[in-house]
């Protein structure tokens, strides 16, 4: 099937031949309907190609940056006050407009909306709901942008709420804050406007909420709550507020409404099982009249949380990841409701190769055989908010890689072409070639090497433990180190100026010599040691100048890897990240960081930072190839990796960070896979440093996570300091050392939250500084920000660091008395 366009349609929307063959059929044989020098009714063509959706085809959700990141800068020109609201919304509506027809012009019957958003979609159902916490000073009405974003990312005044990954994804939500005296009142009528939005248009959408259930359960109990408390005691007053907002839907004139219930895959206790039977129990009568699906995606459904969901009272369709849920199949198999809808995601909605569509009509038909014909709808196994937006605008892919990638726009089409092939409608030509695509991968030389393969197999008899235990490593480290207690440093980079961007971007471009980057970047690398050395941190970074991503820097150096120019993929808020693409076997043929770590030491007295990403984190933000386990390619990495750290080590680099910030993110969703992944991940993470000497310290920094449950794999990475996040979350870190895990590395616990513009006072560091002392010994604690500052800007930053330093020495005079 072509990726084209009719010209002679408004915004040229792209067609199948099938469609494409029909509205030529239209246009030149039914002259007295339509002329071609005619732009072509937006509704009318909605109305041509519904006629060809014989099968059912349905996009759980889709990414809100835009192509080219529209929204971000948009966002951030708001955000620094050079453009207004009303400009936001414009680009906003714009985006939403272009997504609809988009869908409606491939084919989609089932599209859905209320899945953009300015931030996070569970923040998006906070507003909806009214649970604003009171310290942002809402007091009702309709939340705007200044209640929405200071809640989002914090004010003068006070701070952000806390934000966490979304299930086992890059992406981060805004946590909800939730206790007993929560007033819930239908406080955002977004859902309803986007759906009237996308009528006005011509189409017809799929309202999403984010479900009740889930809600709930991804919530916190706000400061000052129990613990204990239970936040399903809020379902009644919070389905209050759905009902009002269903009632709105329905007489708006939707026909289908979609909640997410993605908590369902989890293990989940029977009590938490029950609160969705009485949820859509007491829901049912507001529901009456409006087909429902309840939506699931990242991992299989356990059969209990199967069983409960196809029970359910008013019901109409299911939604299952077909894709991470392979085990969900048999279930299936065993029992299906008679009569209602299977939503089948089987096109991955969290990487970008192309579907295999052999593979997947196989699937298909096996279902269609379960559910019947017309109760099947081909789905995405999730929202493709996770996965790159067009490849039409990677222009620097080689011809063969990109015949085997998919992005969001193409996974558009190929649920289409599933829906109607199944329905009898194959393209031939569109099958052929994805078939071709899939041999061509398997065969291609550029993914196999053969010496990777062997090395990586032989790390299986050893699990790489450094010979000596942290205690004495740390001992031997002060000797040669000399730190004060309570040592001062940041995570790694520095703000990224719009000066420093250009020189990369012109360096890129070959506007600019290799001499006059290496000048401009090391007279940057001055600027942040001179910085850090006025502000009197002890152990120094160089800021990373040279650095687009910390990813991306080290998949370019590294064998088996692609990138692309426009696959943003978004992380939270405006920030946006392009994950590299992994499709062979990976290797380090060159030193990746050892010019400017040395170049950076020379500048300094103090011990300077090498800066490294651990081959977890590599593994987790990029696209991985799917045709090996993830933990063989995480090997390969980690050898890679341990090169580098071994010629930092020669090079005189005594400190070495190695950054295992998505370690949790990749934790299975299920107990039973816990300890498998947490045995390979941790095991990758020490084969980085098993090389080096007891007085070369290792550090490592993990972020925005709960690390609670996995602390004792944490100590079992064997670094001798770790930094993680710890003050956005409210110090929820440091529960696990009050309940009683002895910790005996160095660890830095973040002391303020870098996502956020404020800057926090010294005494507010210095109060955080004395909790941690309350649980840890003062010999280990590191005082340090939460995560990098790479987003932030000087004015920021300065002030900060210098509350950060003033804080640590107030405490050390404190205990020095």
């Amino acid at each position: 099937m072509d990726h084209r366009s009719v010209p002679w349609i408004e915004n040229e929307v792209p067609l199948s031949d099938y469609q494409f063959t029909f509205v030529k059929l239209v246009a030149f044989e039914s002259s007295n309907l339509i002329r071609r020098d005619v732009k072509m009714n937006w509704s009318l063509l909605i109305f041509f190609t519904t006629r060809l959706r014989t099968m059912a085809s349905h996009i759980v959700g889709y990414p809100r940056m835009g192509p080219k990141r529209e929204l971000k800068f948009a966002l951030e020109s708001f955000w620094d006050g050079k453009s207004s609201a009303e400009d936001l919304k414009k680009v906003a509506a714009e985006l939403r407009a272009s997504i609809w027809k988009q869908q409606a012009g491939a084919g989609i019957k089932y599209i859905p909306s209320n899945t953009f958003s300015y931030y996070d979609q569970v923040l998006d159902a906070t507003a909806t709901l009214g649970a604003v916490p009171p310290r942002y000073g809402w007091t009702g009405g309709e939340i705007g942008f200044d209640t929405y974003f200071s809640m989002a990312r914090g004010n003068a005044t006070v701070p952000a709420m806390e934000m966490t990954k979304w299930f086992d994804t890059n992406y981060h939500f805004i946590v909800p804050e939730l206790g007993p005296d929560v007033n819930f009142t239908y406080a955002s009528h977004k859902a309803v406007e986007e759906y009237k939005e996308a009528k006005a248009l011509g189409v017809d959408t799929v309202p999403v909420l984010v479900g009740p259930v889930s809600y709930l359960l991804l919530s916190k109990p706000a400061k000052g709550v129990e613990k204990s408390f239970s936040l399903l005691s809020l379902l009644p007053k919070v389905l209050a507020v759905y009902k009002e907002v269903i009632a709105d839907l329905k007489a708006a004139g939707a026909s289908w409404i979609q909640f997410d219930e993605p908590t369902l895959v989890l293990d989940l206790e029977s009590h938490k099982l029950q609160a969705f039977t009485d949820a859509y129990s007491e829901l049912a009568s507001t529901l009456s009249g409006l087909n429902v699906l309840i939506e699931t995606y990242f991992a299989d459904i356990p059969a209990e949380a199967y069983k409960t969901l196809t029970s359910l009272s008013g019901i109409t369709a299911y939604g299952f990841d077909l894709v991470r849920g392979t085990k969900t199949l048999d279930l299936i198999k065993g029992g299906f409701p008679s009569g209602k809808y299977l939503f089948a995601g089987v096109v991955d909605g969290r990487n970008i190769w192309a579907n295999d569509l052999a593979a997947s009509i196989s699937t298909l038909e096996a279902l269609e055989g379960i559910v019947g014909k017309d109760k099947l709808v081909v789905s995405t196994s999730c929202s493709l908010l996770h996965t790159a937006v067009d490849l039409v605008n990677e222009t620097k892919l080689d011809d063969e890689i990109k015949s085997w990638l998919a992005f969001a726009a193409q996974k558009v089409v190929e649920v289409n072409a599933l829906a109607n092939a199944l329905s009898g409608n194959k393209d031939e030509a569109f099958f052929s070639a994805n078939a071709a695509a899939q041999a061509s991968r398997k065969s291609s030389p550029r993914v196999t090497n053969e010496a990777v393969q062997k090395a990586a197999a032989a790390l299986k008899g050893s699990d790489h433990r450094r010979a000596t235990n942290v205690s004495a490593r740390l001992d031997a480290q002060q000797k040669k180190l000399n730190l004060p207690i309570l040592p001062t440093t940041t995570i790694g980079s520095f703000p990224q100026t719009v000066e420093l961007r250009r020189v990369r971007r012109e360096y890129k471009a070959n506007k600019i010599s290799e001499e006059e980057y290496v000048k401009a970047i090391t007279e940057e690398i001055r600027k942040v040691v001179e910085l850090q050395e006025e502000l009197d941190i002890d152990v120094l970074v160089h800021g990373e100048p040279e650095r687009n991503d910390m990813v991306e820097y080290f998949g370019e150096q590294l064998s088996g890897f692609a990138f692309t120019v426009n696959g943003w993929v978004q992380s939270y808020g405006s920030r946006c990240v392009k994950p590299p693409i992994i499709y062979g076997d990976v290797s380090r043929p060159n030193p990746m960081t050892v010019f400017w770590s040395s170049k950076a030491q020379s500048l300094t007295k103090r011990p300077m930072k090498g800066m490294l990403t651990g081959p977890v984190t590599i593994l987790n933000w990029s696209f991985v190839r799917n045709d090996q386990p993830r933990s063989e390619t995480c090997y390969q990495i980690a050898l890679a990796i341990k090169d580098e750290v071994e010629d930092l080590e020669k090079a005189g680099i005594n400190v070495i960070q190695i950054d295992e910030a998505a370690l949790r993110e990749g934790l299975p969703l299920r107990k039973s896979e816990h300890a498998d992944y947490l045995d390979w991940s941790v095991h990758s993470f020490r084969i980085t440093n098993v090389g080096v000497q007891d007085t070369t310290q290792i550090h490592t920094h993990m972020c925005y996570s709960n690390f609670n449950d996995i602390i004792h794999s944490i100590i079992d990475m064997d670094a001798d300091v770790i930094t993680i996040e710890n003050s956005r979350s409210d110090e929820k870190l440091l529960s696990v050392f009050r309940e009683g895990v002895k910790y005996g590395a160095g660890i830095g616990p973040g002391v303020y939250d870098i996502h956020s513009p404020r800057i926090p006072p010294t005494e507010e560091i210095a109060d955080r500084i004395n909790k941690m002392l309350a649980v840890l010994e003062k010999n280990i604690l590191w005082v340090n920000p939460d995560c990098g500052l790479k987003t932030r800007k000087y004015t920021e930053v300065k002030p900060a660091l210098t509350n950060m330093v003033a804080a640590a020495k107030l405490i050390r005079n404190e205990l020095a008395k």
